[in-house]
C-alpha cells in the first residue's frame, strides 16, 4: 500500500504557494499607495537603474546601459487612473525630444493623457536617435537606436501594464525627435502603428543639405546650425568628427550612402499602413530661423507621400496666427505645445481603435 505522504506534501506546497501568490497580489497595488513616490521598477533588458524622482504617475528613472555612455533619464507619465484600475492595460506613446534638450524638460500639459502612457527617453543633445558609425570618439558609446528600441521598449513593457503590440505603440517627436520618430518607424515598422513629427528634421537628403550641415554642426560643435543664436554653448561637447554619425555627409560618389539610408524623406514607403502626422511652421520666411528650413524638409516628405498615395495628416500653420496663443510660426515650444493639443486627442482615438 502506498503512503499518502507524498500527496499530502504536494497539497501542502500548493496551499503555501497559493498563499504566497495571494500575498504578492494583494501587496502589489499598495506599493504605489504613496502618490508622492515613484513606483519601483525592475532592472532588465540591459538597463540598470541608478535613481528615480517624481510622483507615482509622473516620474523620471535614470538608467545606465553599455549601449550609450553616461547615465540617462527616462520620463514616464502614467494616466491618472493607472493605479486605481490594476487590470487595465494602456497603449504607449514614445515621445522623443529635440536637440539639445532632455526628457525632464518635456512638461507639455497635453502629454498627460487619461488613456495613454507617455514615455520620454533621453536622446542626448545630439544623439540623432541612431547607432553611430563611429563608436570610438570622445563621446563614447552612441548606440541610441539599440538603447531605445531593444532596451527601453521591452523595459517599459516588462514593468508597466502596456498594450505590448504594434497597435498599442506610437512614436512622435520634436525637431531632432521628429527625425527620430520617422527614422524609428521606418526602421522598425513592426513596432509602431502611429508616427508623428513636430517641426521635424525629416529630410537629410542632399536636397536638404542645410539640415544635413546643421546636424554636422552639432557633431563638430561648430558655430551655426542649431546654435546660430548662441543659446547652445557647450551643449555639443565633446566635439567629434563630421563623419562620426553616418560617415561622410558630402554627396560625392555615394560616400554619403549612410545619410541616404537614414533619410526619412527617401523611405516614406516604409510607413504604409501607419497613421502619419506632420506639423510645421514657416519661420516667417526668415532663413535665419531653423523652422524656415524645416518647412522645406517637411514639404519634401509631403511630396513623397503624395507621390505614393499614402494617407497622412499635415498641418502647416505658417506664422502661427490662430495656432494657439503662444505660437509665432518659429521653432519653439509655444508652437509645439499647440501641436500636441491637436495631436494627442487624435492619437488617443487612433490607439483606442486599435
Amino acid at each position: 500500500m502506498s503512503s499518502p505522504l507524498p500527496g499530502w506534501r504536494l497539497r501542502a506546497k500548493a496551499v503555501v504557494a497559493a498563499a504566497a501568490l495571494a500575498v504578492i497580489t494583494l501587496a502589489a497595488p499598495s506599493a504605489q499607495a504613496d502618490p508622492s513616490a515613484p513606483p519601483v521598477l525592475t532592472d532588465g533588458q540591459g538597463l540598470t537603474q541608478v535613481g528615480s524622482t517624481g510622483t507615482a504617475t509622473d516620474f523620471v528613472v535614470t538608467v545606465t546601459t553599455a549601449q550609450v555612455a553616461k547615465p540617462h533619464p527616462i520620463k514616464i507619465i502614467l494616466p491618472d487612473g493607472y493605479w486605481s484600475n490594476p487590470t487595465k492595460r494602456y497603449p504607449v506613446l514614445y515621445f522623443l525630444h529635440g536637440s539639445p534638450d532632455s526628457p525632464v524638460n518635456q512638461t507639455y500639459p497635453a502629454l498627460h493623457s487619461s488613456s495613454v502612457i507617455t514615455v520620454v527617453p533621453d536622446g542626448g543633445a545630439r544623439g540623432w536617435y541612431s547607432n553611430w558609425r563611429d563608436q570610438n570618439t570622445p563621446a563614447g558609446a552612441q548606440n541610441w537606436e539599440t538603447f531605445h528600441l531593444d532596451q527601453v521598449i521591452p523595459f517599459i513593457d516588462a514593468n508597466l501594464r502596456t498594450v505590448a503590440t504594434k497597435q498599442g505603440r506610437a512614436v512622435a517627436g520634436i525637431s531632432m525627435g521628429g527625425f527620430g520618430a520617422m527614422h524609428y518607424a521606418q526602421r522598425r515598422p513592426e513596432l509602431f502603428s502611429q508616427v508623428g513629427s513636430l517641426s521635424g528634421d525629416i529630410d537629410l537628403s542632399a536636397a536638404s543639405m542645410d539640415l544635413r550641415m546643421a546636424v554636422v554642426a552639432s557633431l563638430t560643435n561648430a558655430p551655426g546650425g542649431f546654435c546660430s543664436s548662441g543659446d547652445c554653448q557647450g551643449a555639443y561637447t565633446p566635439a567629434v568628427s563630421s563623419d562620426a554619425l553616418f560617415g561622410s555627409p558630402y554627396p560625392v560618389f555615394n560616400i554619403d550612402r549612410l545619410w541616404n539610408e537614414a533619410d526619412p524623406a527617401s523611405h516614406v514607403s516604409r510607413l504604409a499602413g501607419m497613421g502619419i502626422s506632420i506639423y510645421t511652421g514657416s519661420g516667417n520666411g526668415n532663413p535665419l530661423s531653423p523652422e524656415f528650413w524645416v518647412e522645406g524638409a517637411n514639404k519634401h516628405v509631403k511630396d513623397s507621400l503624395d507621390a505614393l498615395g499614402l494617407p497622412y495628416y499635415y498641418v502647416a500653420y505658417g506664422n502661427g496666427a490662430g495656432w494657439g496663443t503662444q505660437c509665432n510660426g518659429d521653432h519653439n515650444s509655444g508652437c509645439w505645445a499647440q501641436d500636441l493639443v491637436d495631436y494627442m486627442p487624435r492619437l488617443e482615438r487612433a490607439l483606442a481603435a486599435g
